[in-house]
């Protein structure tokens, strides 16, 4: 299931959730070769986040702000997350607790 917006500026995450847009996987070798579908099927693990929420409250009540923030590379796991489309372009919603790293340039 996938929700569909017509501007990403539409969408504010809460609590601890964090917008992301994977990476596209390449459909072109350097040398100039088309790639198969079959070999693009499979979602990359790198992503930029585009937002991210206030974050959760712990269980004293105060908030924990979310790890990341918008503009950085994560890595993210294989599985998991709300597909969300706006227009052509695919994001996904993760939990901060499901993001696997951050990712230093």
């Amino acid at each position: 299931m996938s929700a569909t917006f017509k501007s990403i500026r539409a969408l504010q995450p809460l609590l601890d959730r964090v917008l992301v847009q994977r990476f596209k996987a390449e459909t072109k070798t350097a040398s100039g070769l088309l790639l198969p579908s079959s070999a693009t099927s499979s979602p990359l693990p790198e992503a930029t986040v585009i937002a991210v929420g206030p974050g959760a409250p712990n269980k004293d009540g105060a908030i924990i702000p979310v790890s990341v923030k918008a503009g950085d590379r994560v890595l993210l796991p294989g599985w998991g997350g709300s597909p969300i489309k706006v227009g052509e372009e695919e994001y996904h919603l993760f939990k901060d607790s499901e993001i696997l790293a951050k990712i230093q340039e």
